[in-house]
């Protein structure tokens, strides 16, 4: 689960636990159900753990995501690195 404010301290704590997921080659499902703010960091992390995760045929998925994360994954333009369908990126 996604913390409410994925600040830069926080992706330090997801990103050891998608290297972990990463060594085990284990699916990632990500609950963004609860952000309420998420910081630049926390999002090059998410498409790097993306990334990864298609490159040795595992799954990704975010589950939940917030208006709050969307609105951000939106205005950053990376719906489609993160594997979300974005209505707001389409409409730009």
């Amino acid at each position: 689960m996604l913390p409410a404010n994925g600040t830069t301290v926080a992706a330090e704590d997801l990103q050891a636990r998608f290297v972990h997921a990463a060594d085990a080659n284990a699916d990632m499902t990500i609950d963004a159900s609860q952000v309420e703010n998420v910081g630049q960091a926390m999002l090059q992390l998410l498409v790097a753990a993306r990334a990864h995760a298609q490159a040795e045929g595992l799954h990704f998925a975010i589950n939940a995501p917030s208006e709050a994360f969307l609105a951000r994954v939106a205005a950053c333009r990376l719906g489609e690195p993160l594997g979300l369908e974005m209505e707001k990126e389409r409409e730009q």
